[in-house]
């Protein structure tokens, strides 16, 4: 009990104040963590629609060409 009492109450108020900064800020990077993943999420389903959509333009590209290649060959 003698040691506790030799322990300055500055030291125990630095270390309960700079313990509570880590425990806010390690809420405030998880909060941070979570908004990256769910941007992610988007971004995935954002990039998968796109590749859709270029493949369905290549497709549409390759029926306008044989199109015009019929067209082409009546004139």
């Amino acid at each position: 009990m003698e040691r506790l009492n030799k322990i300055p109450i500055a030291l125990i108020a630095a270390l309960t104040v700079q313990t509570i900064g880590g425990l806010v800020w390690a809420g405030g990077a998880a909060a941070r963590i979570a908004t990256l993943e769910e941007r992610v999420t988007e971004q995935r389903l954002v990039a998968e629609r796109l590749a859709r959509l270029e493949e369905q333009s290549v497709a549409t590209r390759a029926a306008v060409g044989r199109i015009e290649e019929r067209l082409e060959g009546w004139g």
